[in-house]
């Protein structure tokens, strides 16, 4: 096996990553609402990212609300000069597993300020707009977006759950460097735009990277990673990495060993067959 773990992405022309990240989600509670049930565990989780090599880091103001943002900086404060902290805006919670959209301009504006503080940053490198919200005209979403990069608290500006028509309109309005769609070997329905995305130096960061609709793919990756003595999960993340270079992984865990796990999944070199044969399932 040969490593992709040095594999680099550069965000927005200026921010050199490491191409497998990881995704502060699931350092909350259940439904992602609360703290989590074992929050040494969970300082251990980001504390082992970073001595991994992780420099690349996505969360959100609504993952707890607000919980995991406040574990990171507890965890990693200060922070370590090459770590990226990528979070998002737009979404809103009313109880475990619920996540209304909201995406005005002052729902924004409060969001930012907050992860701001939480974060303990001046300066947002990665601000993604969590999602579209259908009874906001893009448009002032996105103008918001740009008077807060114009002030200096936003360094570069991304996109949740995008189609292709939404990313070349907002690019009309701002610079979108990253857009984070739901995105597996077996959920490929955002191929073009992950296609688009490559040809426009525009980093894709696909979560849910292991959908597993159905037991024929769970048997496929099975059967895959018993050659390389590696997991479903595992197989998984290693074809996302060499299916195109703009991806960005950032699978999430609670756990040290399963953190442990997903990054060793950079080291897996699949041979043209298998990628052949994963191609195949999506």
């Amino acid at each position: 096996m040969t490593s992709n773990l040095n594999s680099t992405f550069s965000i927005g022309g200026d921010l050199s990553i490491n191409r497998m990240g990881f995704g502060a989600m699931r350092i909350t509670g259940e439904g992602i609402w609360g703290p989590p049930a074992d929050k040494n565990e969970a300082i251990k989780v980001l504390k082992r990212s970073v001595e991994l090599g992780i420099n690349f880091i996505d969360t959100a103001d609504s993952y707890g609300p607000n919980v995991s943002e406040e574990l990171i900086a507890e965890a990693l404060f200060p922070y370590p000069k090459d770590l990226i902290i990528a979070t998002k805006g737009g979404l809103t919670r009313t109880g475990p597993n619920q996540w209304p959209v909201n995406s005005h301009p002052d729902h924004l504006k409060r969001a930012l300020e907050g992860s701001l503080k939480r974060l303990k940053l001046d300066k947002i490198d990665l601000y993604q707009l969590h999602r579209i919200d259908p009874s906001v005209p893009f448009e002032e979403s996105l103008k918001f977006l740009k008077n807060a990069q114009n002030e200096g608290l936003i360094r570069h500006i991304g996109l949740s759950e995008v189609n292709l028509e939404e990313i070349k309109k907002a690019q009309q309005h701002v610079k979108i460097v990253s857009v984070q769609n739901k995105y597996s070997v077996d959920n490929r329905k955002w191929e073009n735009e992950l296609k688009y995305c490559q040809q426009n130096n525009i980093a894709f960061i696909p979560w849910y990277p292991l959908n597993a609709g159905s037991v024929n793919t769970l048997e496929e990756l099975n059967k895959i990673g018993a050659k390389y003595n590696a997991s479903a999960h595992q197989i998984a993340l290693a074809w996302l990495l060499q299916h195109s270079p703009n991806i960005l992984l950032i699978p999430g865990t609670s756990k040290v060993k399963h953190l442990e796990e997903n990054y060793k999944a950079g080291s897996i070199k699949l041979t043209e067959e298998d990628i052949y044969l994963l191609d195949n399932i999506g």
